[in-house]
């Protein structure tokens, strides 16, 4: 055994007899919610799901976590608690067929005295007009729904079905309970795992909080002739690693792009850093990454450092020329340089206000006086009459008003005090006083030119 086992007083789990071919992860299975591990904040005392035992009364509801959290093992346990006749389904193999025969099986059942707690499995697979079907049993009562989903339900699941069950948040299994599971299976094998202690850490890590990937793993180790315990490196060779959770299209994708996004606004180059690697570690395309850094550079940092923007374009380019791995520390440099640039969205707040005011006001005509004269007729109505050329004004700078007549002149940017903008900020101080003095003495701002 390993050292850690071996200085451990550990008592025997009561099980039930379980088949001997049965996978590790099978044999340990709680038999009680007092075994679930990881779960304190639903199944003890002051959980909803103890509560609802201790009440001996089950509401429908939705467990959503991770895979590997104990989302099965809690469904059956709470049939069992209070008494209900357990049926389980799982929306990847079942149809609208099966969902008849198991209604029907549960009326059947209930007018006998014996109600039903229907768990589906991946209940996010069944479609809305699918899930719709499931509104009147669990309305009437004919079955208690319990549904497990590794999806945000609020993106997934149907309104009104979520609006009769309750929403049970199971967290990934953190070290300590993940500890627990090996443990488990130590005893249940009545010896250690063979390998050194920094191995059993790295092992525990590998998991990234999916215990029945743990127990599988811990299972390959035990079916294995290995006479001296295996240190990390060695066990790297012997296992593999977790390929990450990441759907890209799902919920795992948005949170992390904006996990993202917002370390950067935040000025956190680290944590950008982190997540960009989850990203592309786990798969992702690194073009979208690219846009989405893209972005950022003109949402986010703007006028205060204008180069951001060329330092991801010039990543994309680099991508496209050298493309993976060499390619990928463009895109990290581009990452660190927008997390460490000043930032700015004065000129994200500037385009949204022009796009509103020009959607209210895009009737109206721009004076006359910067209107090109191209034929007679439009000089004699007054195209381009009294149009100042600014660069033969005094400083470049000629102070005309370019807005409708029917407009007052709006302040869409508005330059902070950070990076490039601070100066940007002095220059527009600086024209807006002198476009006041020239318009409380016109005089000569600038020759008039009609060949423009």
């Amino acid at each position: 055994m390993s050292d850690l086992f071996a200085d451990q007083e550990l008592p025997d789990l009561p099980r039930e007899e379980t088949n001997a071919a049965a996978p590790l992860a099978e044999k340990l299975r709680p038999q009680s919610l007092g075994d679930v591990v990881g779960q304190d904040h639903l199944t003890g005392s002051e959980g909803a799901i103890g509560r609802m035992v201790a009440a001996g009364k089950l509401a429908s509801m939705i467990l959503w976590g991770p895979p590997g959290t104990g989302k099965t093992s809690i469904a059956r346990l709470l049939a069992d608690a209070v008494g209900l006749r357990f049926v389980a389904i799982s929306a990847v193999f079942s149809g609208v067929a099966d969902l008849k025969k198991l209604f029907a099986e549960a009326r059947t059942a209930a007018r006998a005295g014996q109600q039903t707690l229907l768990f589906v499995d991946e209940i996010h697979r069944f479609n809305r007009a699918q899930q719709d079907g499931f509104l009147p049993f669990v309305e009437d009562g004919t079955v208690t729904l319990v549904g497990a989903t590794t999806e945000n339900p609020s993106f997934e699941l149907n309104a009104a079905l979520l609006s009769r069950c309750q929403v049970l948040i199971l967290r990934r299994l953190d070290h300590s309970a993940l500890e627990e599971l090996v443990q488990r299976a130590e005893r249940i094998e009545a010896r250690g795992l063979p390998v050194t202690a920094e191995a059993r850490e790295a092992l525990i890590a590998s998991a990234d909080g999916d215990g029945r990937f743990l127990l599988n793993q811990v299972e390959t180790l035990f079916s294995v002739e290995i006479t001296t315990p295996l240190a990390p490196a060695e066990l790297t060779e012997l296992l593999h690693r977790r390929v990450p959770v990441y759907d890209k299209d799902r919920e795992g994708h948005y949170n992390l792009i904006s996990a993202l996004h917002k370390s950067i606004r935040g000025s956190d180059p680290q944590a950008a850093l982190y997540y960009l690697a989850r990203m592309l570690v786990a798969g992702e395309e690194p073009l979208y990454l690219l846009r989405r850094l893209t972005r950022a550079a003109v949402e986010d940092v703007g006028m205060a450092d204008p180069n951001a923007l060329t330092q991801c374009l010039a990543a994309k380019d680099m991508y496209d020329f050298l493309g993976s791995p060499e390619g990928e520390i463009g895109i990290a440099q581009a990452c660190i340089y927008l997390a460490t640039a000043p930032k700015s969205n004065a000129t994200y707040k500037a385009q949204k206000a022009a796009w509103r005011s020009a959607r209210e006001t895009g009737s109206l005509a721009p004076p006359a006086h910067i209107l090109n004269a191209p034929t007679r007729l439009m000089k004699d109505i007054g195209y381009g009459k009294g149009y100042a050329y600014d660069h033969d004004a005094d400083e470049g700078f000629s102070g005309q008003d370019y807005w409708p007549e029917d407009m007052t002149p709006q302040l869409f940017y508005q330059p902070t005090e950070r990076g490039l903008e601070a100066r940007i900020r002095e220059r527009l101080n600086y024209w807006d006083q002198l476009r006041q003095q020239l318009q409380q003495s016109p005089g000569d701002a600038g020759l008039e030119r009609r060949d423009e």
